[in-house]
């Protein structure tokens, strides 16, 4: 079809494009290689091909917004097999062939129907953001955002949707003109059916739109190529290798060389600062904002946007991406154009932008890395946080209450409490944690673990004055010297005592499980932990114990460490209903559940300002579901609530009860029954 001065002249712009387009990406390479390293390496097969088939299913896509997701689909999978539909195309231009009938027609067919779909999916997503404006596109106005976002977001936006509608557009009418000219295809309908809307045209002319339309399709690849490595569009190839290199747990945090800190710095200050994975999740974001409707410090008016900071990254990036790739410093702080202090402590790590991400990014983790550096290199944080770290430095807990006082929850029980100094043999260790230790209302869920524990005839034991604080807030609140000295002191406590019989750790808070289970891995203590809710659910099951003596309408709220950052979302709810409770379910439960807003620290200073506090949007949904009580698996999700209930006219407000509590109550009317019985 092409001339052969047409052919070279298409194999000069091809080269060209190609070289330009490729030295782009290769600075996105040299960009993303000048993060600190991380080894994601392992398993490389394995990674790949589970990031390939997560890419291809789109699995992580439908997650949220189905009829979006489903427009996305449409341009996703047309763009896939595009890849083979534009080579053919290419071969009908340089040969004189027509590739139509026999192997060819499954082919057409499908790339037919692809063209249709993806135009359809693209007008479909570009009236959604531009004509139809949810939401999603829109910032809270103290949102810190680069300088370039906002007008750089809608013309990425129309320049990755005008070149797919020209791209395919142009595809479409070259099938089209060609069907006009050889005749209907049945295999390609659509191109048929607008090729018998071009009788108007002259043969002559038919050949000419021909001809003009392919070079259009290709043409436009070729012109876009250049800008491919700016565009969001890059998210293409980006997003499965971020998807293919995720931590076995996403968002878990890892331990930081203290003996590199000199070189290097603690935290991350500057985009060089940051690990190479966080480099690749500014150049995956697709900026689709699903991370910022779920965030809960957002949704509460809260100044922090965990999509703010990575499209703020990205456009920084772009900013400086030559020199940036060429090894020289950036010119800025994060704080300067990608965050501010006020957004950096709203965050509670809950999780849930890293678990609705349809990319594989960690937004939690750069908020992290960002408090690493004010909190260990700057000395900058809320100062309501220094009483809690000075409570986990002296006295081995935030409260910073006498570790002499640690045993003071079991007081008054009609039985007594074991140590692992007397009961050394035991099955099961339980980590009472320090909000059971020394909160008064919390103190009630160990006294209730207790008579569980007691009623299902294990042998168990607690550490006692020997248990600390396992640094959870601290590390979370970007201190993670405290954390990691916490830690070696609470794995060399707990090796010392698996050293006599490997024992079964159970705790009833789901931040000492979260930590005990996965990071205390990273300083030598792996061990069988078990939150209790689980525990409980087996002891049921296993009939150590007996339930089924209670009645009322329960609501149970997920914790985020505990249903989002551990998967454990059926075990509690087994236990609920084993105990003869009708289980009410909020809108938000699961792994999609809201946060109470205790964590990441929050529990131990002042909410930033916002609309509401973000347990008032939580406790207000839980209400709705017309329960009377709300069922708890954390003692800080517990106080939470109770603030809210606090708040309550009298007598209006819910019940907060954890899990165990209810069991023990539900043993204590089974005793209640068997002895009237007796009587």
């Amino acid at each position: 079809m092409l001339s052969l001065s047409e052919k070279i002249l298409f194999l000069i712009f091809a080269a060209a494009a190609l070289y330009v387009g490729g030295m782009a990406f290769y600075r996105v390479y040299r960009a993303i290689a000048r993060g600190k390293p991380e080894n994601r390496f392992d398993h490389l097969a394995t990674r790949l091909g589970k990031g390939l088939w997560i890419a291809l299913t789109q699995q992580t896509v439908f997650k949220k917004r189905p009829w979006v997701s489903l427009l996305h689909a449409f341009v996703f999978y047309g763009f896939v097999f595009y890849l083979l539909v534009n080579l053919l195309d290419a071969l009908e231009g340089y040969f004189p062939v027509v590739l139509r009938g026999g192997v060819w027609n499954g082919v057409n067919l499908i790339g037919d129907i692809l063209t249709a779909l993806i135009l359809v999916g693209m007008v479909g997503l570009l009236l959604r953001r531009f004509v139809l404006r949810p939401a999603d596109f829109t910032w809270n106005p103290k949102t810190p955002l680069h300088e370039k976002a906002p007008d750089g977001i809608r013309r990425d936006s129309l320049i990755v949707g005008g070149f797919i509608l020209f791209h395919v557009g142009s595809r479409l009418l070259h099938k089209s003109a060609q069907a006009a000219d050889l005749g209907p295809d049945p295999f390609q309908p659509v191109a048929s059916a607008v090729g018998g809307w071009l009788g108007f045209l002259t043969p002559e002319e038919i050949v000419v739109a021909e001809h003009f339309f392919w070079w259009g399709a290709l043409g436009s690849i070729l012109v876009f190529l250049p800008y491919f490595a700016r565009s969001k569009h890059i998210h293409l190839f980006l997003a499965p290798l971020n998807i293919a290199f995720k931590k076995e747990k996403p968002g878990a945090l890892l331990p930081m060389d203290f003996e590199r800190a000199e070189e290097t710095g603690l935290g991350v200050a500057k985009l060089e600062d940051f690990s190479w994975p966080r480099l690749l999740d500014a150049y995956s974001c697709i900026q689709c904002n699903r991370c910022q409707e779920v965030c809960p410090a957002y949704t509460t008016g809260k100044a922090l946007s965990p999509a703010a900071i990575l499209i703020s990254e990205r456009y920084e990036l772009n900013e400086i991406l030559p020199m940036f790739a060429a090894g020289k410093e950036s010119p800025r702080p994060l704080l300067d154009f990608a965050t501010n202090e006020e957004s950096i402590w709203a965050c509670t790590t809950c999780n849930a932008c890293i678990e609705v991400c349809p990319v594989g990014n960690e937004q939690m983790l750069h908020i992290v890395d960002i408090r690493r550096e004010r909190v260990m290199m700057q000395g900058e944080f809320p100062a309501q946080l220094n009483n809690a770290f000075r409570g986990m430095e002296r006295n081995g807990n935030p409260w910073n209450l006498s570790q002499d006082k640690r045993t003071a929850w079991a007081e008054g029980l009609p039985f007594e409490i074991p140590t692992i100094e007397q009961n050394p043999e035991a099955e099961v260790l339980y980590w009472v944690g320090c909000a059971p230790s020394y909160d008064p209302r919390a103190q009630k869920i160990a006294r209730s673990m207790a008579e569980i524990l007691q009623a299902s005839g294990v042998s168990w034991a607690i550490l006692g004055k020997r248990e600390k604080c396992t640094g959870d807030a601290a590390r979370r609140s970007g201190n993670e010297y405290l954390f990691a000295q916490m830690a070696e002191e609470n794995v060399a406590t707990l090796n010392a005592v698996m050293e006599a019989k490997p024992k079964t750790i159970v705790t009833t808070c789901p931040h000492c499980f979260h930590t005990l289970a996965n990071e205390y891995k990273d300083f030598g203590g792996s061990y069988t932990v078990r939150h209790h809710t689980d525990f409980i659910a087996e002891l049921v099951s296993q009939k150590k114990i007996a339930v089924g003596f209670s009645d009322g309408k329960v609501t149970f709220h997920d914790p985020c460490y505990l249903g989002r950052h551990n998967g454990i979302l059926q075990e509690p709810r087994a236990v609920i209903q084993a105990l003869g409770l009708e289980l009410s379910e909020p809108p938000r439960h699961g792994k999609n559940s809201f946060c109470c807003g205790a964590g990441g620290a929050q529990f131990w200073k002042e909410e930033e300002p916002g609309a509401e506090r973000v347990s008032s949007n939580r406790y207000r949904e839980l209400k709705k579901t017309g329960a009377t009580t709300i069922a708890t698996g954390c003692p800080f999700c517990m106080a939470m609530m109770n603030v809210e209930t606090a708040q309550e006219p009298e007598g209006q407000g819910m019940q907060v009860l954890d899990v165990a509590e209810l069991v023990a109550q539900d043993l204590r009317k089974r005793q209640e029954a068997v002895e009237q019985a007796a009587d």
